[in-house]
Parts: structure tokens; C-alpha cells; sequence
């Protein structure tokens, strides 16, 4: 049988199709007979999760993601997303009643399907806990869509070639390198382009002279070991209860907003366990020195009270945040610093978290060990997007007081989870010295020697250090010795 003109087939294949290569993915379909990779639900998903979060970080994360309208299949979605896209860069909260009345302003409700669409995607979902799935799954569809054309482009372009092999086979795997970079991004970065940040950061060291170049715990032997708390580092606390993890955490606190140059250190703080009032309740008594027995008690000096209101005014006008949602996912943690960092000018600079385990996992169904792991990658995620250090609580669990012999805690002991301690960059444990070690006269019974140990240091040296945790005033402070104090 004749095969006819080759030139004549390609000229018709050319004249008759190549609009479908060019154009939208609904004629692309049609050539193909087939439609093209999609995932209805998971568009839904997205964009039910969009407007069912209140935070924010669903959209964040679209635009981190460089999500666009055309990464949807369907038009109507894309006329959706569109519209959230466009009320969130005006600054707007994004729900269905915004899209819509955004999308009816514009002509472009019935297009976007009309407000029975709309209502009905919203209400797909009741927690947009597993968005960033259906967000990589909206992606990869994408991306196969963009892989297809591409390859539909080169098959056109093949048979029309009249030039070398060579420009053509370049042209191919420009448009694949195309696609290629838009799905995984630029985050790679050439020694150019870092290593004078690096040397930039090797000379603050040098010129610093030994003296702290982050955030002062206002702990001597600690900063000593840790030169401060720097950005994009977690760092976890970890103790028994009743060793005063949550009055290390604010005596810190204190410290970077009364003690440091240039007008304190804008802190943010997560109370999962105290309500706010609480925590500003007991910062005021730790700072102004009043004992927490007789302030229950309501017997306080004239003088203390005085103490008391000039404490709460210097309070009043310190950079400090916080934030007492109970049951609260790493998700909606992380957007909620995003927000105050971006409000503040990406100046927030310390980020306290009391305490790790309270916090609830996205998925509810994952095993607990998991849900932990989820969040404390979550917070060692934060650190570095923040670019500031993130004081993490956390509890141990009891194998350290198993059996007749006490022994000190190990990073090992972090409850519910071994990945806490591979995620932090440094990690301080917290334990009531043993009895041979406190036979100091200097040391009164209300207060406790405590044994902290800088059992990880990812940048440094690790050690162990002795503090004084006074608990009439739930405050922990540096230990003298008696040894030291007749120097």
C-alpha cells in the first residue's frame, strides 16, 4: 500500500493540530483521545483548605510553592484560585464569602461556577490537615500536563524542522530544563553567591573578641559554652517536672528584653500549658523578686507592691508576645510566627515554645511517636525560616529514676520521640544535683542546685554547668560557690 507524501502528512498534521500544541489543555486532550493527567479532588482539597484556614499558611504555602492559577486543571478552579490568590495579596482573609464577592465584582462568579460551587468545595473537608499533600498532588499533575505538551511541541517541531539536529535537540531540552526548574525550584545556590556571607559571619567572630554574637541567656557558664542563641537553631530544654523548665524559658525571656542592647529582643512566646495572664503573673513576681508563697497568700510589702507596678509598666513596653491556644498543630504555630515576623519587618528574634509535646499533630490517626517527630521538624523548619533561635520545652520520661540508682538524664530520654534529639542543635538538660553535690552553706533550703547539662552543641562545645533555682521566687540565677564568692 502507498504510504503518500511525508511532506503532505506532516504539512497536514501541522496545519490541523498545532494549535492543540499550543493551546489549552482541553484540546490537548481531544488530540490525545485522552485526558490529561488531573486530580479534581485534590484541586478541591486545596482550595476547600484555603478557605477553611483561618491562619493563612495554607496560602503562604501555595505562594512559596509558586502555585498558579493554571497549576489547576479545571477552569472553574482555576477562576477560584485565582480570586483567593488575588484577596490574599491585598492583604484580605480568604474564605468562600471573599472569593465570591470578589469573583461577583468582577463578572466572574458564573464562570467560577456560581456560589453553589463554591459552598459545595468548601464544605469537601473539615480540616485542612493534609493540604500539603493535595497541594504536591495538584503539582505533579501539573507538571506531567506541562511534560506532555512539551513532548507534543517536539513531536510538531520534528517534523517541521528544517535546520541542524543539533538546534533542534537544544531547543527540546531548554523547554524540559524549563519545566524541570519551575517544579524543583532555587534553592541551590553556587559557592559565589555564600561564601562572602560566610566570611562575613567568620569575621564577626573574630571581631567580637570572645563576647557573644547571639541572643544572651544571661547564664554565665551557659553562654560561655554556647556563645548565645543564634538564628536557625532549636534548642531544647528538657527536664522531669517540678525542675523549672517554663522559669528557665521566661528568665531567658527577661533577659533578652531587658538586658540586651539596642531595645530588647522581639520574642514571641507559645503557652500550651499556662494561660498568658499566668505567664506575665509570673514574670513579674520572678523579676520584682517577690516571694510567690506570700504573694498567694496576699501578704506583700508596701515596697513590693511598688516593685510589682513598676515591673508590670517596664513589661508593658517590652517586645513581647504570647500566644495561649491550647491544641494548637506545628502548621498553625509556624503561621502565626510568619505573620508577626512579617508584621514586625522579619525583626522577630527569639521564638519560646512551652512545651513540645502539648502540641497536637496534624493527623490524629498517625502514631504519637510519629505526630512528634512531625512537629519537631516542624520547629527546627521554623527556626530557619524565622532565621531566629527557637527555645523548645520538652519533657523526659522517667527511665532516668527507674531502679536504685539515680543516674542523669540522657538526650535519650526525650519522651515520645528520638528524632527531637537528632533536630535539635542544641540540647540542655535539666536535674536536682544529688545530695553529695550540694553540701555548700551558701545554699539555703528554699533554694535547689541544679545540674544542667549542654548534652548536644551542634556549633560548639558541650558541658556541665551549675545553677541556682530559687523557688520562692520560681527564678533561676547563676551559682556562686562558696569557694568562688570569698575569691
Amino acid at each position: 500500500m502507498a504510504e503518500g507524501n511525508p511532506k503532505k502528512r506532516a504539512t497536514t498534521r501541522r496545519n490541523g493540530n498545532v494549535a492543540a500544541f499550543s493551546s489549552s489543555d482541553e484540546d490537548r486532550s481531544k488530540l490525545l483521545g485522552r485526558e490529561l493527567p488531573h486530580n479534581t479532588d485534590a484541586e478541591e482539597g486545596v482550595l476547600a483548605s484555603i478557605m477553611l484556614d483561618g491562619t493563612g499558611e495554607v496560602m503562604n504555602a501555595c505562594v512559596a510553592l509558586k502555585i498558579r492559577e493554571e497549576y489547576f486543571f479545571k477552569p472553574q478552579h482555576r477562576r477560584i484560585y485565582a480570586a483567593a490568590l488575588a484577596a490574599f495579596n491585598e492583604g484580605k482573609g480568604v474564605d468562600e464569602i471573599v472569593i465570591a464577592e470578589y469573583l461577583n465584582a468582577r463578572g466572574q462568579l458564573e464562570e467560577a461556577g456560581g456560589l453553589d460551587v463554591i459552598n459545595a468545595i468548601a464544605g469537601r473537608i473539615e480540616t485542612y490537615a493534609h493540604y500539603r499533600q493535595w497541594v504536591e498532588i495538584v503539582r505533579e499533575k501539573y507538571f506531567l500536563r506541562m511534560l506532555i505538551g512539551a513532548c507534543l511541541r517536539a513531536v510538531e517541531d520534528a517534523y517541521a524542522a528544517n535546520g541542524g539536529i543539533d538546534a533542534f535537540v537544544e531547543s527540546v531540552e531548554e523547554k524540559i530544563l524549563g519545566i524541570s526548574q519551575d517544579r524543583v525550584g532555587d534553592s541551590v545556590k553556587k559557592a559565589s553567591e555564600k561564601v562572602d556571607d560566610a566570611v562575613a559571619l567568620i569575621n564577626k567572630m573574630i571581631m567580637s573578641k570572645g563576647e557573644l554574637i547571639g541572643v544572651p541567656t544571661g547564664f554565665r557558664d551557659i553562654d560561655a559554652l554556647m556563645r548565645g542563641l543564634h538564628e536557625n537553631e532549636m534548642i531544647v530544654i528538657a527536664g522531669r517536672p517540678g525542675t523549672g523548665k517554663t522559669s528557665i524559658a521566661l528568665n531567658i525571656v527577661e533577659n533578652a528584653l531587658f538586658k540586651t542592647p539596642g531595645g530588647g529582643v522581639p520574642t514571641l512566646v507559645f503557652s500550651l500549658e499556662m494561660l498568658s495572664e499566668q505567664i506575665y503573673q509570673r514574670m513579674i513576681a520572678s523579676r520584682a523578686r517577690i516571694d510567690q508563697k506570700r504573694l498567694a497568700e496576699g501578704f506583700v510589702t508596701n515596697e513590693a507592691i511598688e516593685d510589682i507596678r513598676s515591673t508590670a509598666k517596664e513589661l508593658k513596653n517590652a517586645p513581647l508576645w504570647v500566644d495561649d491556644t491550647a491544641n494548637m498543630t506545628i502548621l498553625e504555630m509556624r503561621a502565626k510566627a510568619r505573620r508577626l515576623n512579617q508584621q514586625l519587618g522579619g525583626k522577630l528574634g527569639l521564638v519560646v515554645v512551652d512545651y513540645l509535646q502539648l502540641l497536637v499533630g496534624t493527623d490524629p490517626n498517625m502514631p504519637r511517636e510519629q505526630q512528634v517527630s512531625e512537629i519537631s521538624r516542624g520547629m527546627k523548619a521554623m527556626s530557619k525560616e524565622l532565621r531566629a533561635p527557637v527555645i523548645v520545652l520538652a519533657q523526659l520520661n522517667r527511665e532516668s529514676e527507674k531502679g536504685d540508682k539515680y543516674r542523669n538524664p540522657r538526650p535519650s530520654d526525650l519522651r515520645e520521640s528520638g528524632s527531637i534529639e537528632q533536630d535539635a542543635d542544641a540540647i540542655l538538660l535539666l536535674s536536682r544535683a544529688r545530695k553529695s553535690d550540694t553540701d555548700d552553706d551558701t545554699v539555703s533550703h528554699a533554694q535547689w542546685q541544679i545540674r544542667a547539662e549542654l548534652a548536644k552543641n551542634r556549633n560548639g562545645p558541650t558541658g556541665v554547668v551549675t545553677l541556682l533555682f530559687n523557688r520562692n521566687h520560681t527564678r533561676y540565677e547563676n551559682f556562686t560557690s562558696r569557694d568562688d564568692a570569698s575569691l
